[in-house]
This record gives C-alpha cells, structure tokens and sequence, in this order.
C-alpha cells in the first residue's frame, strides 16, 4: 500500500533469522492462511477431533496443518511447469531489487499467463482447478456376463494429456496393486 509503512519485529536473534528471513516469513503467511482454508473447507473438510486436552487439540491441528502446508509446497513446486505459478526462480530473483518490492515475473511465467498454455502447448491451471481436474480420474468397476460366466474388472480411465502431464510431474503411477 503506497504511503503505509509497518514494522515487523520478531524475538530471534539477527544470527537465527536475519531481517530480510523475516520480511519474507511475513509475505508466505498468505499461503498458510490458503492451506488452513483448504485444509477445513474446500479440500480436506476436516472433521472433529477428540482429544482429552485443550493443548493435544492445538498440538494436533498444528501437526495436521504443518504436514499439508509441507505437502502442499512440494507438490506446488513439482507442478510449477504447468500452474500460473512462477517457475523460473533464478530469473525472477534476479530482477528483484530487495525483499520488500514487489515480486517480478520471469518472462517464461508472463508467457504462460499471456498464452494459457505451457512451453509443451498444454493448457495453464491453477492450483485449485488442476485439483479439480485430477479429481475426475476414476476407477470404474465394470461387470459383463457372457455366455454363463460372469466378469467383474476395474478400470481406471485414460488420463488427458493435462492429467497425464500432472502424474508425470509428480512421479506417480497409475497402475495399483491390492
């Protein structure tokens, strides 16, 4: 905001967490108010918990919130090729001038924002909506008869070139043992 200033103090010592550290702890806040809202609303809907104590409840969501904040950065970073989110890091920190200015785009995510689509000509999404799009990935059960005898297999559908890219990002398989 032009004309506002604010301070931000922190207990630790200069040695633990310099000050620009901490400007920079300040602005990823943003991302962990996001994972609290989809951690209790949009994507996980966390349900009660039945603890005995007020602080095994506050030692609980912080663990629950720690881990999806974690697993929610790493699979961000494993699908920065294919989401509206920066993935050139050493170009964009190189135009920035200083912790506090605004962050810059590389011209590879400028491109990516303008076009929609990423260098392989696949279409961008956001986090939220490439969730949305795997989520339509599902293993259908399918039961024929023929002749006398009965079949039943499962099947999980061919993924899109989108989903299929997603899967390849993260390293996962499609294929499913019981």
């Amino acid at each position: 905001m032009d004309g506002l200033y604010i301070i931000i103090r922190t207990s630790l010592y200069e040695e633990t967490l310099s000050a620009t550290d901490t400007v920079k702890a300040d602005k990823n806040l943003s991302q962990v108010e996001q994972a609290f809202r989809s951690y209790k609303t949009v994507d996980l809907k966390v349900r009660q918990i039945y603890h005995d104590t007020a602080e095994r409840v506050k030692a609980h969501i912080f663990l629950c919130m720690l881990s999806y904040y974690y697993v929610e950065w790493h699979v961000r970073e494993l699908l920065d090729p294919i989401l509206f989110d920066e993935d050139d890091w050493e170009a964009a920190a190189a135009r920035k001038e200083s912790v506090v200015s605004p962050a810059k785009k590389s011209e590879k995510a400028k491109n990516k924002a303008n076009k929609k689509r990423t260098s392989d000509n696949l279409p961008v999404h956001s986090f939220q909506t490439l969730l949305d799009d795997l989520a339509t990935i599902v293993k259908n059960t399918i039961s024929t008869t023929i002749g006398s005898k009965s079949f039943v297999f499962e099947k999980i559908i061919q993924p899109t070139a989108i989903q299929q890219r997603a899967i390849d990002l993260l390293g996962i398989s499609m294929i499913y043992t019981q």
